[in-house]
C-alpha cells in the first residue's frame, strides 16, 4: 500500500471539487472586535474585518469577562489539573453550572469542554440508562448530534427535516411501550430556521417521548434573559435536555447540558466522554460564567444584534442576492458552486479586507454552497456599508444570478 498517494489522492478529490478547505491565520485584537489582522503566507500583513465568526454578541471582548478570566488566572494559574473526578472540579465550574441551570430554568446542569462532545456524550450515553430506546433525529440535526446517535447502538429513525407530519408517523409505528426520545435544534445554523418546538413538544407527550433540543445557536441572542428560543417561546420547562454552548454568543468556550438532577447526575456517572475529558481551564470557566450572568440583563444587546441582522438582509435583497431569511439572525448568501464560492470568499478577503468563509459540501447540500455573515452588534455602519459595496461589486464581476427586484 502506497499511504501517501492514498493521502494525495483522497486530498485532490477535495481541491478538484473546490471544496479542499484553507485556515486563514487571524489575529484578533483585543477590544477591537470584529476588527483583525490576517497574517498572509507570506508573511505580510492586512487588517480585516470578520463577517463570519461566531463570536455573535462581541461577548469575547467584553471588560466583564476579561476581568474574570484575569482574576481566576491570577487566583488559580493555567490548568484546571484533571478530569472533573479526579481534581478537575472547582469553584469556578460549579458556579457556572449553576448559572447554565439558572438560566434555562432546569435543576442542574452539565459542563463539557465543548457543545459537539456535550452533544456526542450525552445522545451515545441515553441507551445505556433507558434500555431499547429509540432516538427520533431531524434529518438536518448537528454532525455532532448525528454522531452521538450513530454510536448509541440504540434504534434510530431520521425525520425529514422540521416534518411533524412525518416524525408522528414514524412514532405511530413503533412500539409504544419502547423508550423514546426525540433531538432537534431551535435554530439551524446553516439556513438560519427554527425547529416546531411546541409542535415537537405536543407530539413527545402524546407519545411519551423525552425531549432532546439543540440550542447552540441561539443561547445569549434569544428569550427575556438569553436561555434561547425555548425561553423566547415559553417551552423550555417542556424540554427534557437543553444543549447549548458557551463559544458563540457567549464569547469563551465550552458546551453543557441542563436537565434535571437526576439525568444530568447519570450522565455524568456514566458517559465516557465527560468521565475521561480534562475539565476546562478555570479560567474559561470563570470567563463563561460572567458572560452568562452578563447577558441574563444586556437586553440591549440582543435587540441590536436582531436589528443588525435584519438591516444586513435587507440591504442584500436590495441588491437583488438570493439571501435565505427565515427571521433569524443568520444571513445566508447563496452561490450555487463550491468553486465560485471559494473565488468569491478570497476575493472579499484579499480585496477588500472582508472575511467570510465559504460554505460548502457536506456541511450544506451540493449546489446550495454558500457564505454564511453573522453580523453582530459591534460591526458598525461603516462596515456594513463596505460589506454591501464589495458584494455588489463582486456579484457583477462573476456575473453571478440576481433576483429581480421589485419597481
Amino acid at each position: 500500500m502506497d499511504y501517501n498517494a492514498k493521502l494525495d489522492e483522497a486530498l485532490k478529490r477535495l481541491h478538484d471539487e473546490g471544496r479542499y478547505r484553507t485556515f486563514i491565520d487571524i489575529e484578533r485584537e483585543k477590544g477591537n472586535y470584529p476588527h483583525a489582522t490576517w497574517r498572509r503566507p507570506d508573511g505580510s500583513e492586512q487588517p480585516i474585518t470578520v463577517w463570519c465568526g461566531n463570536d455573535y454578541l462581541g461577548m469575547g471582548q467584553h471588560p466583564v469577562v476579561l476581568d474574570a478570566m484575569h482574576e481566576a488566572l491570577d487566583a488559580t494559574g493555567a490548568g484546571s489539573g484533571g478530569t472533573r473526578n479526579i481534581s478537575g472540579t472547582t469553584v469556578y465550574h460549579k458556579r457556572l453550572e449553576a448559572e447554565i441551570a439558572d438560566l434555562h430554568g432546569k435543576e442542574s446542569a452539565l459542563l463539557f469542554t465543548s457543545a459537539y462532545i456535550a452533544n456526542d456524550a450525552t445522545l451515545s450515553t441515553l441507551p445505556k440508562l433507558f434500555p431499547g430506546l429509540i432516538i427520533y433525529s431531524d434529518e438536518l440535526n448537528h454532525a455532532s448530534m448525528i454522531e452521538g446517535v450513530r454510536r448509541n447502538g440504540g434504534a434510530k429513525r431520521i425525520f425529514r427535516h422540521n416534518d411533524v407530519e412525518h416524525l408522528r408517523e414514524l412514532l405511530a409505528a413503533d412500539d409504544p411501550a419502547a423508550p423514546k426520545l426525540i433531538a432537534f435544534e431551535s435554530v439551524y445554523s446553516m439556513d438560519g430556521d427554527f425547529g416546531p418546538i411546541e409542535a415537537i413538544c405536543d407530539l413527545a407527550d402524546e407519545f411519551g417521548a423525552l425531549t432532546y433540543i439543540d440550542e447552540v445557536h441561539a443561547v445569549g441572542m434569544y428569550g427575556p434573559r438569553g436561555g434561547g428560543v425555548t425561553e423566547r417561546d415559553r417551552l423550555a420547562h417542556r424540554i427534557d435536555i437543553i444543549n447549548g454552548t458557551l463559544a458563540k454568543a457567549y464569547g469563551v468556550m465550552g458546551g453543557y447540558i441542563a436537565a434535571s438532577f437526576k439525568l444530568c447526575d447519570a450522565i455524568r456517572s456514566y458517559a465516557p466522554g465527560f468521565i475521561f475529558t480534562t475539565s476546562l481551564p478555570p479560567t474559561v470557566a470563570a470567563g463563561a460564567a460572567a458572560s452568562v450572568r452578563h447577558l441574563k440583563t444586556d437586553q440591549a444587546r440582543r435587540d441590536l444584534h436582531q436589528q443588525q441582522a435584519k438591516t444586513l438582509k435587507l440591504r442584500l435583497k436590495g441588491l437583488g442576492l438570493p439571501i435565505i431569511d427565515h427571521g433569524s439572525h443568520i444571513v445566508p448568501v447563496i452561490v450555487g458552486d463550491p468553486v465560485h464560492t471559494k473565488k468569491l470568499s478570497d476575493m472579499l478577503l484579499e480585496g477588500y479586507g472582508i472575511y467570510v468563509q465559504p460554505i460548502n459540501f457536506p456541511t450544506v447540500p451540493r449546489g446550495t454552497e454558500r457564505l454564511r455573515f453573522t453580523p453582530s452588534p459591534v460591526h458598525g455602519p461603516e462596515e456594513m456599508d463596505k460589506l454591501i459595496r464589495a458584494m455588489d461589486q463582486l456579484w457583477s464581476h462573476c456575473a453571478l444570478n440576481r433576483a429581480e427586484l421589485a419597481g
